[in-house]
């Protein structure tokens, strides 16, 4: 993990990649979370996470469905469901003027899950909605609504 300083340079000069998971239920409801940090923080946004460095894209949805859902899910669960790029104004600090480029790989899989039971470190509360709620939502991130308007 890089210092504070080194990852606030790290994110003004090169993007960063990112895994974004597309959970669906079993009556086609997908989950989303409002965020509670920088850059997306006050949106509703799928859950998800940055790769590492030197971490192998296996490795990375592996951790990062643990970190943001709390589970272990099968790697062969997740089907890739695109590239995308996501571009911000500001930072994870929220410091307007230093910008946030990511490439991000979108996963989708099917899992029910009980949202009482999901971690609150980068989300204050999580809700199942159908695709056609997300997409019209003025409360859910472009971004996120950009995955159910294709």
């Amino acid at each position: 993990m890089l210092a504070r300083a080194d990852f606030r340079q790290a994110v003004e000069m090169l993007p960063l990649v990112s895994i974004d998971l597309l959970l669906r239920d079993r009556d086609g409801h997908y989950l989303t979370g409002l965020r509670a940090n920088p850059p997306a923080q006050g949106a509703w946004f799928v859950p998800g996470g940055r790769i590492r460095k030197n971490e192998s894209l296996r490795d990375a949805l592996r951790r990062i469905v643990q970190d943001e859902l709390g589970l272990s899910v099968p790697e062969a669960a997740w089907k890739p469901r695109g590239v995308y790029e996501h571009f911000y104004g500001t930072n994870f600090a929220g410091e307007a003027g230093r910008s946030t480029h990511y490439v991000v790989l979108a996963y989708e899989a099917e899992l029910s899950l009980d949202t009482a039971s999901l971690p609150l470190a980068q989300h204050d509360s999580y809700r199942w909605l159908p695709a056609e709620v997300i997409a019209a939502d003025p409360g859910v991130h472009p971004y996120t609504q950009a995955y159910f308007k294709e």
